[in-house]
């Protein structure tokens, strides 16, 4: 049996189990048992690691090399490669969102300048950026992110992790 370091690092944040549930995506339950020093199988302890934002190693006062040992340090590799693999699609996608928003300011400035389109035209440029922004948004919440969560379950979004953590009073 390894011991856990959960409720310390849960503490540490100010937590209750009921947060760290939730901000893992497992049942309380499931944190109660690991605190009481139940054995959990190695996704939910990624997820419980994620959440605290430790390496799965760090849950464990010591790792029994015989028993978790090489199988934490893959996990936490196959974490990390999975990460790496979401945040470059995510910032694939707003590296193209961006790309097209510069084309379209640049192509309206240079048709208002030539006179191809009339002065008003120019409030194309905020119009793209900020109905693409609200579009990308939803996109992102409601296609994208779920997606790549079911694809890469050991990665979290970046930028919901930093809303959620700065909601907390944690960022």
């Amino acid at each position: 049996m390894n011991e856990t370091r959960v409720p310390e690092l849960r503490r540490e944040r100010g937590w209750t189990q009921e947060r760290l549930a939730e901000a893992s995506g497992v049942t309380v339950r499931t944190v109660q048992r690991l605190e009481a020093g139940n054995d959990a199988g190695l996704e939910t302890l990624s997820l419980v690691a994620r959440a605290l934002g430790v390496p799965v190693r760090d849950l464990f006062s010591r790792v029994d090399e015989e028993s978790y040992g090489r199988s934490v340090a893959a996990l936490d590799e196959r974490a990390e490669r999975q990460q790496a693999r979401r945040d470059t699609i995510t910032d694939g996608l707003r590296a193209l969102f961006h790309g097209v928003g510069v084309l379209v300011t640049i192509a309206v400035v240079v048709a208002v300048a030539k006179d191809l389109l009339p002065g008003v035209g120019i409030l194309a440029v905020p119009a793209y950026w900020v109905a693409g922004w609200l579009l990308s948004a939803f996109l992102f919440a409601v296609v994208v992110s779920p997606r790549l969560d079911r694809a890469l379950p050991l990665s979290r979004d970046r930028d919901g992790a930093r809303d959620r953590a700065t909601s907390d009073g944690a960022g």
